[in-house]
């Protein structure tokens, strides 16, 4: 940790889907984060949340942009775009666009994709790793393409022929790839593709447990010393400031352990599988439009122990969620992206920034 800088950023995610903020608001927030020290900035990239109808959806590319017209210091990424909705090429000249237009601050941070995203658009859900490696592929080669050079690529889900885009990112080499990955196979192409991980929904011994497997495909597949040192291990954390902190995990552990169900935590943390529950049917069939499958993941939730998921989520006062993120600091955590939960999003951001991280730098420091 104390040969690299640690970062943190805040996300508009579901928390400020949820709030119904509005696009002012949001940019408010981000102009805070901007002055108060944060290093990044994040957006989600889902279509809908229809399971809250008062919520607000926005489109990341768009509102990154704006974002970016109003910060002058923050890193600006997607926490994650999926290609699965779009062609590769869609995503490398929005990626660009964003880099141009924020010069040189952006982050593609993208994942394999899900079915809620997609079920009700028609948007088929088929071999989507096979497809996320080979969108990465593209993606990064036209990085590089110009009209004087115009670049090939023949997979089996993409190809490019005589291909190019026509304005270069400023960020040199490119504008760093950060994967959200959780399985063997998506770790795996992480550490083989990726300039950054960036997952969600872990306890501490998890991020452990898949930042080796990471580290070990960086091995496996060359990459460099400069590679390896510049990758970022990064985490969604969610964080919910309150006086109170048991009563306010008694109120949200319920929903916290279905955000950490999976079976990877039921691995690491030697926890029998719950019978009965098809996690690949889950991840493949689940839609926001067909409540039944996140009724059977909610029953199946409550039987994780409330000691791994508290582990995963701060809560309470500045003093009581310092260990917390000095747990996944010693796990490898090097830059933090946060959803902070609660009523008051602009005093979250700026009691996090004036009692949290100075606190948690100094230690990285040591």
């Amino acid at each position: 940790m104390a040969s690299k800088k640690l970062k943190f950023g805040i996300q508009n995610g579901l928390n400020v889907a949820r709030a119904g903020y509005t696009e002012d608001q949001i940019l408010t927030a981000c102009m805070l984060a901007d002055k108060t020290g944060y290093d990044s900035i994040f957006y989600m990239d889902h279509t809908n949340v229809p399971q809250w109808k008062n919520a607000t959806v926005l489109d990341p590319w768009v509102m990154l942009s704006a974002i970016a017209a109003v910060t002058n210091n923050v890193e600006l990424g997607t926490c994650v775009t999926d290609a699965i909705r779009r062609h590769p090429s869609n995503i490398a000249l929005a990626a660009i666009t964003l880099d141009r237009v924020s010069k040189g601050r952006a982050i593609l941070g993208i994942g394999a994709g899900e079915a809620q995203n997609l079920k009700e658009f028609c948007i088929p859900f088929e071999k989507p790793v096979s497809k996320w490696e080979e969108q990465i592929e593209v993606i990064h080669t036209l990085y590089n393409s110009t009209p004087d050079n115009i670049v090939d690529y023949t997979g089996k889900y993409y190809q490019l022929e005589g291909a190019c885009l026509q304005a270069p990112p400023i960020r040199k080499p490119r504008p760093p790839t950060y994967m959200a990955s959780g399985g063997k196979r998506t770790l795996e192409l992480t550490g083989k593709l990726g300039d950054g991980w960036l997952p969600i929904g872990y306890t501490p011994e998890l991020f452990e447990d898949h930042k080796k497997q990471i580290e070990s495909s960086m091995d496996k597949h060359n990459r460099t010393q400069e590679e390896k040192d510049n990758f970022q291990m990064a985490l969604d954390i969610d964080v919910y400031f309150s006086e109170d902190a048991e009563e306010s995990w008694a109120k949200m552990k319920e929903a916290v352990k279905v955000s950490l169900f999976k079976p990877e935590v039921l691995r690491v943390h030697g926890l029998k599988e719950i019978e009965g529950f098809d996690f690949v049917k889950y991840f493949t069939e689940y839609s926001m439009s067909d409540q039944s499958w996140i009724v059977k993941m909610r029953e199946a939730a409550t039987k994780i122990p409330d000691k791994v998921a508290r582990s995963s989520t701060a809560v309470g006062t500045p003093e009581d969620i310092i260990p917390t993120f000095e747990r996944f600091m010693e796990a490898g955590v090097n830059h933090f992206v946060i959803r902070f939960w609660g009523k008051n999003y602009f005093g979250s951001i700026d009691k996090f920034a004036s009692h949290v991280m100075p606190a948690l730098r100094e230690k990285a420091k040591q």
